[in-house]
């Protein structure tokens, strides 16, 4: 879920012969399921009784539960363990993500910073160098024999003299995060911790820094009891956490989120308040007025309202004074660049500097005096450098047809660093000089395979309701398209949040045995600005799956593929909208790959963080709401006697966004009505979270499981 990150030769020999003549490697029997036993539960919607026999297993620390898990993890391993090649993709998924993969560096002060992964290292290290031409040297390490991979670490806010760093720790995927100090260049951690993090970096301002925080959750407390009351603190350095200052709290909207930045120069704290996962207003304080200490009522009105997208991008001056620049939505669906002047009158405090496009602008950055707009034209990037009164100077040429990322740096910079990347374009890192406006390669990425090899199409196919909807498909260059192509479809489409084209190494294990990788750009995401999102969400909700459904009917239609040989997966939003598409058209996929998915849309809002969906979602709670998510509702739509695709869900214990009890509830009652031979499993990881931190034995162990199995029932023997 989007808190307010998301990927040549002639026709050769396939691995595997067509349809007709395939051999059937898929187990026939019928398995059998563990019990789950169901309770007595059933809830009044308006009227409308909705029974929740499986409501036991929401309590997921229960030891009746903890059994229930270790039954089906079982039940699921002694499946996998009998596919053949199984250990074969694995190892060959193993020496394709055994490459060095880096980020792009950036500066602060005298040293410049960028993660590396040697290749299989669980999780990527910090390491930093004194000017480009300096020895890398390891600054932050979270790969201790003693954490197993499951504990992950990100910078998180430099000092504004570069001596301290903060930086936060996430144990086993968790969103709660610990916060710590060190001094840049000794290394030396200092002992200040700060627990009960969720969702904050560090704002410094002299030596302390500002930080978001919840209070410690009540020990035995239900899920909806925890994650309220999001307040704002100041940290001195060296003091204990129970000294810290309260600087915001909201004692009347307990869902509310806060966080907080500081300008480069120090003088404004800025103050952003979201009630969801969208839409935000800004308060600011000016910091030059001498305070050493700040209260809710010091901070003044910058842009109020939750109906809008706005960010600041820094502080400038104008001739009315102090004034922001910032990135709005404001009347402005594809988003436009203003600048607010605070002391102006009301109707005449914004000017727009950067007008509205008819292609979305998705990222702004700055850096050397300079704005970098990152635009969307059909999903791929566009990059163009403006002055800071507007005036375009020049478009950033890029390599390819991709997504471009980065730009950002500081005031002072003359040069920069960017990634650009696509499908079968390996992650490329680029020095780009600010006033000459060139750029040169950095740094590229060597694989272990010939992406040359494979080639990338993007077309339009036509929704149910006669939308254009933008689906890229990546294949082996000349294979023949006669609908035996094992496929997979993959799909966000929710949140406002885009999926572009991405470098995804594990893909080949498909791509080499002659299968094809689709992604389509559905509504609900952000590709195509906010109307494009709205028509996604809350009661349009029914068009994100009408146009997934759609993709698949076009793969096939056009044979790409082959109801036998298409599988569909999609993560978090995108399970749940594999669990709606597998439900409402069970007779179109083979293979179902929901993962970590949102499935029981009546109660969602009750665990953890999910409050915060019900903007994009709506909420049970309401009449009109209810009916609509109670005709898409995973959960509820499983329908008795129906055979449904062969189904692999994927999920977390330690998964504390969208809780695993949603995919437990969903399992249980689709092996209680599924009728076929078609397996309907679930695989739990252990330690691990929502996705982000996983580490990388367990991310190529799960990446294998799921092509075995995708693979063993599509009657699919690869090549290894």
């Amino acid at each position: 879920m989007k808190n307010k990150t998301i990927l040549i030769m002639p026709a050769l020999t396939l691995a595997f012969t067509s349809c007709q003549n395939t051999p059937d490697t898929s187990q026939t029997e019928k398995l059998n399921y563990p019990a789950t036993k169901k309770v007595e539960q059933t809830d009044d919607y308006f009227g409308t009784k909705v029974s929740d026999p499986y409501r036991w297993l929401e309590n997921d620390t229960s030891a009746e539960t903890k059994d229930w898990v270790i039954a089906q993890n079982k039940t699921t391993n002694d499946y996998l363990s009998k596919i053949p090649f199984r250990d074969k993709i694995k190892n060959r998924l193993t020496e394709i993500i055994n490459y060095p993969k880096y980020s792009a560096p950036f500066r602060a002060g005298e040293y410049y910073f960028f993660d590396k992964n040697d290749g299989l290292q669980n999780q990527s290290v910090t390491y930093f160098q004194k000017g480009l031409d300096g020895e890398p040297k390891v600054f932050l390490d979270p790969n201790k024999p003693s954490a197993n991979g499951t504990v992950s670490a990100y910078l998180s806010g430099f000092s504004k003299d570069y001596k301290f760093v903060t930086y936060n720790v996430s144990q086993a995927g968790s969103d709660w995060q610990q916060m710590f100090v060190m001094e840049v260049a000794t290394q030396k951690q200092l002992s200040d911790t700060i627990s009960w993090v969720k969702f904050s970096g560090a704002a410094w301002r002299g030596n302390g820094f500002y930080y978001s925080r919840y209070d410690k959750p009540v020990a035995g407390s239900e899920f909806s009891n925890q994650n309220k009351f999001q307040k704002i603190y100041y940290h001195k350095i060296g003091d204990k956490q129970e000294k810290d200052e309260l600087i915001y709290e909201d004692k009347k909207n307990p869902l509310r989120y806060h966080s907080v930045g500081i300008t480069e120069d120090e003088r404004f704290m800025l103050l952003y308040i979201s009630q969801g996962t969208g839409g935000s207003e800004i308060y600011y304080a000016d910091l030059s007025k001498g305070f050493t200490s700040l209260k809710g009522e010091t901070f003044e009105p910058l842009l109020t309202g939750f109906k809008y997208e706005n960010s600041v991008i820094d502080n400038v001056e104008s001739e009315y004074g102090p004034a922001f620049l910032v990135r709005t939505n404001i009347d402005a669906p594809n988003y436009k660049i203003v600048v607010v002047s605070p002391k102006r009158y009301p109707e005449s405090r914004m000017l727009t500097i950067i007008p509205e496009k008819k292609e979305l602008l998705e990222t702004v950055a700055i850096a050397g005096g300079k704005l970098f707009t990152g635009y969307l034209k059909d999903v791929t990037t566009r990059v163009f450098q403006y002055d800071l009164k507007g005036k375009l100077e020049h478009e950033i040429q890029l390599p390819d047809l991709g997504t471009a990322s980065g730009f950002g740096g500081k005031k002072q910079d003359t040069i920069l660093f960017y990634t650009f990347a696509s499908f079968m374009y390996p992650p490329t890192i680029y020095k780009y000089d600010i006033s000459s406006g060139k750029s040169e390669v950095f740094r590229t990425t060597e694989v272990k395979f010939n992406p040359s090899d494979y080639e990338t199409k993007q077309v339009f196919y036509s929704s149910k309701d006669g939308t254009k909807i933008p689906i890229f498909i990546v294949h082996k260059k000349g294979i023949k398209m006669d609908g035996n192509n094992p496929s997979l479809l993959y799909a966000y489409g929710g949140f406002n949040i885009n999926s572009l084209p991405s470098f995804r190494p594990a893909n080949i294990v498909l791509l080499e045995n002659g299968g094809i990788f689709a992604m389509a750009n559905l509504r609900g995401g952000g590709e195509y600005g906010e109307n494009w999102h709205k028509a996604g969400m809350l009661l349009n909700k029914q068009n994100v799956f009408d146009d997934f459904i759609a993709a698949a009917e076009y793969l096939i239609k056009e044979k790409y593929t082959s109801t036998p040989k298409l599988a569909i997966e999609g993560r978090s939003n995108g399970g749940l909208l594999v669990g709606a598409c597998m439900t409402q058209r069970p007779d179109l996929f083979k293979v179902a790959l929901p993962a970590v998915g949102v499935m029981d849309m009546l109660r969602f809002h009750k665990f953890t963080v999910g409050f915060g969906w019900v903007d994009e979602y709506g909420s049970s709670d309401s009449s009109n709401h209810f009916k609509n998510l109670y005709s898409f509702s995973p959960l509820h739509n499983i329908k008795e006697n129906t055979e449904y695709p062969a189904t692999l869900v994927t999920t977390a214990d330690h998964d504390d966004r969208v809780v695993p009890a949603h995919s437990f509830k969903f399992i249980s009652e689709l092996q209680n009505k599924h009728k076929g031979s078609n397996p309907v499993l679930i695989r739990i990881e252990t330690k691990a979270g929502h996705g982000a931190g996983k580490s990388m034995t367990k991310q190529i162990e799960e990446r294998a499981d799921i092509w075995a199995f995708m693979f063993y029932n599509m009657g699919i023997i690869p090549k290894y």
